[in-house]
């Protein structure tokens, strides 16, 4: 199936919302490009949903504009603007088979012959064999994958998705996400998808912008957004960040600081905090960056690498790794994440040990910001 329309780029100028004094959606700028699949991240109360409502037309922005391929819809009602929206709970009506689910947009509009296209459309999401099947027969997966087909016959120029997979268990979830991004490739539309599941936007996004407290943190593509946080936030809030406050004793094609009685490198065109001698930056090491020597083991690791000592106070088998808690002078919980390719002996509950690594994959961070910003606690994720 190939792209009905040609729909152009969504375009939001000064866009906000608020609710009396609440701020739900600062004042944003944002383009999502025509035919790509761009994720909203982010906490609850972010403001990602209402920011998706407002492109949907179901809530009314206070401020600014938005755009579709050019053409100004701010102020028109959801019905009349070429998006369609798969929600959560997926909205299927029970008492209608999956065929009659999907045609309903179609029938609605007073279109008579919907066969071809809602064939197709069971083709797309792969569920022919379901046609005749109610709503109740159908898995969590299989019901989503109603929702999206009833939401594409429409051809919309944009698909938003609001929280789409919450529902279902992790495994499906999985395939779900690997499902979505197979259907937007081959219908090439624009799909913008909120989410607070940090995996889920990287697994699927081309683009994912960062939210917190209704401005966007960050924008970029998933790999550059984990390698190359600009914020406290974005470091912790996307996947797990050690970050290490320190010293800068000294600059150049490297920034040297001296933290947790030693000197730690890292590149400075890395460092996102200016950087000045006496000054305090944060060191950032992704866990899976790190490995983990015996302290009696210490001469053997390469020079160049930086290295701090600890103690491993807790570790945890996963299955395809197992994840270390050091404590060092620092920080008072480094997280080391170390691929099980084989099992090593006496990396045990208090074992004292060297943490090294390549100090290329070290980045910096303004330390007058929060160090906790996006963490997110036991509450957060209730």
């Amino acid at each position: 199936m190939t792209q009905q329309q040609t729909g152009g780029d969504v375009r939001l100028t000064g866009i906000s919302k608020t609710y009396g004094s609440f701020a739900a959606v600062q004042p944003l700028d944002l383009t999502v490009p025509q035919g790509s699949f761009f994720a909203l991240l982010g906490a609850s109360g972010c403001g990602k949903t209402t920011t998706l409502r407002m492109i949907a037309g179901l809530e009314e922005a206070t401020t600014g504009t938005i755009a579709l391929g050019g053409r100004d819809i701010t102020d028109l009602p959801p019905y009349k603007r070429p998006v369609n929206t798969v929600f959560q709970s997926y909205a299927l009506f029970p008492h209608l088979d999956i065929t009659e689910n999907i045609a309903f947009g179609l029938r609605r509009r007073g279109i008579k012959s919907v066969k071809k296209q809602v064939d197709d459309m069971l083709d797309l999401v792969q569920l022919g064999d379901f046609a005749k099947r109610k709503p109740h027969q159908l898995s969590g997966g299989q019901q989503q994958r109603v929702a999206v087909a009833r939401a594409l016959i429409n051809h919309p120029q944009v698909l938003l998705l609001d929280e789409p997979l919450g529902a279902l268990d992790l495994k499906l979830r999985r395939q779900m996400q690997l499902e979505l991004k197979r259907i937007q490739t081959e219908v090439g539309i624009t799909f913008i998808h909120v989410t607070h599941d940090q995996e889920e936007a990287m697994t699927m996004a081309d683009t994912v912008a960062v939210m917190n407290a209704g401005r966007v943190e960050q924008l970029g593509d998933p790999a550059d957004l984990y390698e190359n946080p600009r914020t406290t936030f974005v470091a912790n809030f996307l996947g797990t960040s050690n970050l290490i406050e320190g010293e800068v004793v000294s600059t150049g094609t490297d920034i040297v600081v001296a933290a947790g009685g030693g000197k730690l490198r890292l590149p400075t065109d890395r460092c996102q905090a200016p950087a000045v001698n006496g000054g305090r930056v944060l060191l950032g090491i992704r866990p899976e960056k790190i490995s983990l020597a015996h302290r009696d083991e210490a001469d053997a690791i390469a020079e160049g690498r930086n290295r701090v000592t600890g103690r491993i106070v807790d570790s945890s088998f996963i299955g395809v790794s197992t994840q270390y808690v050091v404590e060092s002078p620092a920080g008072t919980s480094l997280q080391v994440y170390e691929q099980n390719v084989e099992r090593r002996a006496g990396l045990t509950h208090g074992a004292e040990v060297v943490l090294h690594w390549n100090p290329a994959h070290t980045f910096g961070l303004d330390a007058a910001q929060d160090i906790d910003a996006g963490v997110e606690t036991v509450e957060d994720a209730a």
